[in-house]
């Protein structure tokens, strides 16, 4: 019977602690450990959430581990984190902005002394090539050409990953600087009957070359017009799959560590997960959401190349679906790749050609002048556009754009729209920037109560 007794000592001892809601050693009862029960700020939620794990040696003593901040929490957390924009908390934001610029120069410059060798590599590349440059001899043509084409390719792939990679928003470079340079790319190919422009100055201006092309053609096709832009279209294509490579790659690091990020994208991605098991609560955007998801994760590769391949906002869940999902990095890479650089491009491309075409822009403008009261009035600014274009394509070598000296109201525009955006986002990198430093202080906030719980 003595040993029936101390059994149920035993279990009379572990199940009180669980009956009273918190684990506590025997004997160290406080009025904090009805924390639960009561009224309790959230510093003491956070305190009273804890595990209790039994030391090995014996003696009772529990160590607490605080649990993460609710739901409730974050979204407070990120509701205050709102409020640090320019146009609400301006000195806020730009003191957050500069210290987290500093924050990460500082973290990158680390990572540039890690990695000294990689960085010396680099500049000798650089420094020979600049020394054969300077070298004179037959090479140096060569390397010219191979130079002018790193930057433009370059180029193009820093404005993809702008368009896509994020930073508060995306800066819509394809409307401000892809689709533009197409389409006048497609003018110039339909004015001159050719598309071989003298290079230099193309691509940086176009001129039609002095005497026809050897071919002969006699009309314009599309398909001579998307080769001429290929490289371009697919180096933007290629820049917006790489800045689709930071959802993956975070949402690939939480599942693989167990942290969670308390990223504003991977919570999203968890409210997607509960609307599974609830979708009554789904909104049409939540089940677009969710089809997504269903998609990619059902169907693999061609998923994530059928939701690459067409212009879809939604593509930022995709890639934190194959994070979560452990989809192995070549498959989301290679598929965002084709789809996004191959079949995309060549569907924008097609679309912008097609719009510009000779015929069917004049009969959009003739279209434009039957609209009542402001219709003639858009018709003069456009036709006077399109032949300033015509002209600039026909100058000779070295002389003056007419089109330079007198400023067309639609360029005009066009031109103060994309200073707008450029502008906006700027804005916005700023914003982000203070917004991260605002979580960056709450995270350690957090830390520093969980220190001093565990102390």
């Amino acid at each position: 019977m003595s040993s029936v007794a101390i059994d149920l000592e035993y279990i009379e001892r572990i199940i009180n602690p669980q009956i009273n809601g918190l684990h506590t050693p025997a004997g160290k009862e406080t009025k904090g450990n009805h924390v639960v029960t009561m009224g309790e700020t959230s510093a003491q939620k956070r305190q009273g959430r804890t595990v209790g794990k039994q030391q090995a040696n014996g003696s009772g003593a529990m160590a607490e581990i605080p649990a993460a901040p609710t739901l409730e929490e974050r979204l407070a957390e990120k509701k205050d984190r709102a409020k640090v924009v320019l146009w609400r908390r301006p000195i806020q934001t730009l003191t957050y902005f500069i210290r987290e610029s500093l924050i990460l120069s500082s973290e990158y410059m680390v990572k540039l002394w890690h990695n000294k060798k990689l960085v010396l590599l680099v500049a000798m590349l650089v420094g020979g090539y600049y020394a054969a440059f300077k070298t004179p001899g037959p090479h140096q043509p060569i390397l010219e050409r191979a130079g002018r084409d790193f930057w433009w390719c370059g180029y193009w792939v820093w404005l993809g990953i702008l368009s896509s990679v994020g930073l508060g928003t995306g800066l819509h470079t394809f409307l401000l600087y892809l689709g533009p340079h197409i389409a006048s790319v497609t003018l110039a190919a339909y004015s001159c009957n050719s598309v071989d422009f003298p290079s230099p100055p193309y691509p940086e201006d176009i001129m039609c070359p002095e005497e026809e092309s050897s071919g002969g053609l006699k009309e314009m096709s599309i398909l001579t017009i998307m080769s001429k832009v290929r490289l371009e279209a697919f180096m933007w294509g290629a820049g917006t799959a790489l800045g689709e490579l930071p959802p993956y790659f975070m949402a690939r690091g939480a599942r693989l560590s167990g942290h969670d990020p308390e990223d504003e994208e991977m919570a999203e991605f968890e409210e997607l997960q509960r609307l599974k098991e609830q979708p009554g609560e789904a909104s049409w955007l939540d089940r677009a959401k969710l089809s997504v998801e269903k998609l990619v994760e059902r169907v693999g590769f061609f998923g994530i190349l059928a939701c690459a391949s067409i212009p879809n906002p939604l593509f930022d869940l995709a890639g934190i679906t194959c994070g979560h999902f452990l989809v192995p990095f070549w498959t989301f890479f290679g598929a965002t790749l084709i789809g996004k650089a191959v079949i995309k491009m060549h569907i924008q491309k097609l679309f912008v050609i097609i719009a510009f075409n000779e015929s069917l822009l004049e009969w959009a403008v003739g279209v434009l002048a039957l609209l009542p009261v402001v219709g003639p009035r858009l018709e003069e600014p456009f036709k006077k556009f399109l032949h300033a274009q015509k002209q600039k394509f026909h100058r000779k070598p070295g002389m003056a754009s007419q089109a330079q000296d007198k400023v067309n109201l639609l360029a005009w525009v066009f031109e103060k729209v994309i200073l707008l955006m450029v502008g906006y986002f700027i804005l916005s990198i700023v914003n982000s920037f203070a917004q991260n430093y605002h979580k960056r202080i709450h995270k350690s906030t957090v830390a520093r109560e969980k220190k001093h719980a565990q102390d």
